[in-house]
């Protein structure tokens, strides 16, 4: 199965759009919908000038200041949990037995994967299964309108600017629909790329031409392990808290509990 990288060439348009040494800003963000319309007619107005396609502006014009993804930015309650407590509240245990059987099933994907990138299967289907219960809800909020308000939202105003320029260059080159659903941040796909990361990382992991975290697995899992190799995996070297491979880990979340879930239960399913 042959998988093609495509973020060089993405990565050159959003160089084109300024996007890799900073981006510009709505000059107004806001903690409530109050000011939404305004920040967004001024970003559309950038996003014009600095040569965004129509299919992008139609798809900026047509979001809405989204009440559930500011909600679940400020309502993150699950990473205060201790481990035990989060593992069982993700469903640890269902995890790991899905996982066995979908590694199982899937033994060519995931061995042409590890030789590709020197990623094993268990930590693969350990985010899978805790991100998006291996592809069985992806969310249920239009993504560019999350990150768009996101985008205007004053808390991280910066880091979301530049998933909304992300989302609309998905949005231009047909990566992604004006009305893909995701999650409450904009997250993309069966393991929840931001659109940045799709950008970056997004990996044709099933070889038909384009990158689809969405619809393809294939796609979903290179790209996750490209993810990873991006942050620093080593190839045969041990995945658990202390070990060389545990910071590549750190780098698909920042919350201890989380990182610590993916090592146990990739150790696991691994054997």
């Amino acid at each position: 199965m042959a998988a093609k990288a495509s973020g060089k060439a993405l990565a050159m348009v959003l160089l084109a759009l300024g996007l890799s040494t900073g981006v510009a800003q709505a000059q107004q963000c806001g903690n409530n919908s109050n000011g939404f319309n305004a920040w967004k007619a001024e970003f559309r107005q950038q996003a014009a000038n600095r040569g965004v396609g129509q299919r992008a502006l139609a798809a900026l014009d047509g979001t809405r200041y989204n009440n559930a993804t500011i909600s679940a930015d400020r309502g993150q309650k699950s990473f205060r949990l201790t481990l035990d407590q989060f593992m069982e509240r993700r469903g640890a245990a269902a995890i790991v037995r899905r996982g066995k059987q979908l590694k199982q099933q899937n033994a060519q994907l995931f061995s042409s994967i590890e030789r590709q990138y020197g990623v094993p299967a268990g930590v693969l289907l350990a985010i899978w299964g805790m991100e998006t219960n291996f592809g069985g809800y992806m969310g249920n909020q239009n993504i560019v309108s999350a990150v768009a308000t996101l985008a205007y939202d004053c808390r991280r105003s910066e880091f979301f600017t530049r998933q909304l320029w992300a989302a609309l260059q998905l949005v231009d080159n047909g990566s992604l629909r004006a009305d893909a659903i995701g999650a409450a941040h904009g997250e993309v796909g069966q393991t929840q790329f931001l659109p940045e990361n799709v950008i970056k990382f997004g990996i044709d992991g099933d070889g038909d031409g384009r990158v689809d975290l969405i619809r393809s697995r294939a796609d979903a899992l290179y790209s996750t392990a490209n993810f990873l190799r991006g942050h620093g995996w080593r190839p045969g070297a041990g995945y658990q808290p202390g070990e060389p491979n545990y910071r590549a880990i750190q780098g698909w979340n920042a919350a201890g509990v989380y990182q610590q879930a993916i090592a146990i239960m990739g150790r696991q399913i691994d054997g």
